[in-house]
Formats: structure tokens, sequence, C-alpha cells
């Protein structure tokens, strides 16, 4: 079992940063690749970017690409997503979840935590 919680979330005028952390907890949770995801209302929930356990493969959403980096901090057991030159249209709810694999679908995810809003706006 992996437990996720996010935090870092708020409200950023556009061109502005955040940094969004994901704390893992669980005997086996550095093992697993954690991925970032959000959901804009009214769609679909959408992969941003993620980082496989060990061997540090990243991937990340055309959209993010260039303005968005993931990192991982296996002692304090966390992950963090740098969101830099921020849009209005990455204005959402972003969520973290681990899998066993790199992923960049939702079925492939099995834990969740809870979301933190992000948004972006003059």
């Amino acid at each position: 079992q992996v437990q996720l919680v996010e935090s870092g979330g708020g409200l950023v005028q556009p061109g502005g940063s955040l940094r969004l952390t994901c704390a893992a907890s669980g005997r086996t949770s550095s093992n697993y690749a954690v991925g970032w995801f959000r959901q804009a209302p009214g769609e679909e929930r959408a992969f941003v970017s993620g980082i496989s356990g060990r061997s540090g493969a990243r991937l990340y959403a055309d959209s993010v690409k260039g303005r968005f980096t993931i990192s991982r901090d296996y002692a304090k057991n966390t992950v963090s997503l740098q969101m830099n030159s921020l849009k209005p249209e990455d204005t959402a709810v972003y969520y973290c979840a681990a899998s066993r694999t790199l992923a960049a679908t939702v079925v492939d995810y099995s834990y969740w935590g809870q979301g933190t809003q992000v948004t972006v706006s003059s």
C-alpha cells in the first residue's frame, strides 16, 4: 500500500512559478514510479509528467515540455513538479499517483493522492 499527499498548489499570475510536492509513504513506495496528472472542470484527467522508481527516466506531456521539471528526493521520499512560465490553461486540480512502472495513462496508476488546486490567473 502506498499513501500519497500533494502540497504546494495555489494562485499564481500568468508567467509565474509554483512547485508541487508529492510525499509518499509505504514500505516499498520508493520503488514505484510517480506520475503527475491534472484535471480541469469538465475535462478528463490528463497526464502531465512522470518519473521512474530507480532509473531516473522521465516523461512529459507535450504541453508542459520545457516549462515543467519533475524530480525525486529518495531521502525524503518525495517527488516534486517545478512549474515555470505558467499559463491560464494550466489551471486544474493536480494529482500525484504511483505505479509499478512508468506510464502516461490513468489506468496504469493504482494509488492516488487527494489533489491540490493550481489556479493561474491575473
